[in-house]
């Protein structure tokens, strides 16, 4: 999994020099209305409202703009929104999913494919590079949630699948079927997590070179830049000294 720490670690760094927090609110909003709408506006009956608000509070939205966004969903004039996963190949033979949240499918459609087609990409058929990932659930903590050794026995005992651990936090694995009951067990044992979510997590990484690095961390910026962009997952991984510059 050292691929997926690198990846994410670049990531991260760039999101705290580049996020622009009102889009990064705005799509954590309508994750929360959509999940009001799919299911009962009380989180306390909606697994997954209680996820999105979870993880809404994670990045520090107010409580006013997560109330709204619930409200949003009951409204007559709520937008209906389509959970669309776009795959596709970057630089380098990379692989690349993107999960939107769209009330209009041609332009979303027409907008991934400009990005990946100006980045020297390729937008694939679905199915086309999800096969060589894994769907998965993860639960992050805060460093201070415990040790290595603690934050282990008590995945294991949640029947959670891994731990990982690096200087941005614990990273705990399970079946994506389980997230929420492994979820809700870690909560007895370790208080709540920072974020409860599914990811696409890659079995085997790319390596690339710092030029094409680049260019996938230039696609995939413009790919979260996109209004109806949720989430975007790659394979790439680089070498110690090329993360070096890229997270500098």
């Amino acid at each position: 999994m050292a691929g997926h720490s690198q990846f994410k670690n670049i990531m991260h760094r760039k999101g705290r020099q580049d996020a622009v927090r009102s889009k990064m609110f705005s799509k954590l909003a309508r994750e929360i209305t959509v999940a009001a709408k799919a299911g009962l506006p009380d989180p306390a009956m909606n697994a997954r409202l209680r996820l999105a608000i979870q993880n809404a509070k994670a990045q520090s939205m107010p409580k006013d703009n997560i109330d709204r966004a619930i409200k949003k969903a009951a409204g007559a004039d709520a937008e209906n929104y389509d959970e669309v996963r776009y795959e596709g190949y970057g630089p380098g033979g990379t692989a690349i999913i993107v999960e939107a949240l769209t009330d209009n499918r041609n332009r979303t459609a027409s907008n991934v494919r400009s990005i990946f087609t100006k980045a020297g990409g390729a937008l694939g058929e679905t199915g086309s590079v999800s096969f060589s990932f894994d769907h998965v659930g993860e639960i992050t903590y805060k460093l201070s949630a415990g040790d290595a050794d603690k934050m282990m026995e008590a995945a294991i005992e949640a029947g959670a699948d891994d731990v990982e651990t690096d200087e941005e936090g614990h990273y705990i694995t399970c079946a994506f079927e389980s997230l929420g009951e492994v979820a809700k067990a870690l909560e007895g044992s370790l208080g709540e997590a920072e974020t409860v979510k599914a990811v696409w997590r890659a079995q085997n990484n790319v390596p690339v070179d710092e030029e094409r690095a680049q260019s996938l961390l230039k696609l995939i910026d413009s790919l979260e830049d996109d209004d109806d962009v949720q989430n975007v997952y790659s394979n790439f991984e680089v070498d110690e000294e090329v993360l070096a510059k890229l997270s500098a």
